[in-house]
């Protein structure tokens, strides 16, 4: 009998984790892999969403266009990031709608891309197997993630499966923690009231570890609590689901 072909997954690692964790990628591929994919990392580039964001269309779409180039051979495009995700999945198709070349690509990449804890559970029906982790943990639900992909239960789902781990739910878990990528530079008396009012939730929450599927929101949290002096790591949850959360936490050590 001919062995089945494995999935052939374009990890689309972000700017964040290759500038700042890049054991998020590591953990991402370690996970896809488990699930049964080949895993390829094309040479890539930003997602665009900072153009994008800032009105800067025409920067915006040249990186769409080098991303929809470099992931052309794959079968599905997975993202640790809900936000670059969903900038590749619902933007690209309308910041390329006109294109002569590229508007039907942006069309078709979007259809064949996901978030990393959505393509693991809804596209696999894959869960974690022999991993532990002592702690409780809360989770961040980020906002792209969350409103733009309906993202809320695959990563609990894939945090349940870990031995030992407690999961604690935080009051405001669905709110913004106030980074919204250059929202956070263009306003941030504001930005800093909202990651206030998160990190408290976090705390009341109980749990000694948040976790999230965004760098941005982790890296903002991460800061806000080590400032206000509170014990609450900060981690990827691919870092968990991949038994990877031994080394320091975002915002400890050098990375």
């Amino acid at each position: 009998m001919t062995e089945a072909r494995k999935p052939r997954v374009g990890l689309f690692a972000t700017c964040l984790v290759d500038f700042f964790r890049p054991e998020i990628g590591f953990a991402s591929a370690r996970l896809l892999e488990r699930a049964g994919c080949e895993v390829v990392v094309p040479e890539q580039t930003c997602c665009g969403q900072p153009a994008w964001n800032s009105g800067h269309r025409a920067e915006a779409a040249d990186l769409a266009g080098r991303v929809i180039d470099a992931f052309a051979d794959v079968d599905a495009v997975v993202v640790p990031s809900g936000s670059c995700a969903g900038m590749i999945a619902h933007h690209y198709p309308e910041l390329l709608a006109d294109h002569p070349v590229y508007a039907e690509r942006a069309r078709e990449l979007a259809d064949r891309t996901w978030e990393l804890a959505a393509y693991l559970v809804d596209q696999r029906g894959w869960h974690p197997e022999g991993i532990h982790f002592a702690g409780t943990v809360t989770q961040h639900d980020a906002c792209a993630g969350l409103r733009e992909l309906g993202i809320r239960d695959q990563p609990r789902t894939l945090l349940r499966a870990v031995a030992g781990l407690t999961l604690s739910e935080s009051v405001n878990c669905a709110e913004c923690c106030g980074f919204g990528g250059t929202f956070c530079v263009k306003y941030p008396e504001v930005s800093t009231r909202m990651v206030d009012h998160k990190c408290s939730g976090i705390v009341e929450s109980g749990a000694d570890t948040v976790v999230a599927g965004d760098l941005g929101c982790l890296l903002n949290i991460a800061g806000r609590l080590s400032r206000a002096g509170r014990d609450v790591r900060a981690r990827h949850f691919a870092e968990i689901v991949a038994g990877m959360a031994d080394g320091p936490a975002i915002g400890e050590g050098n990375h």
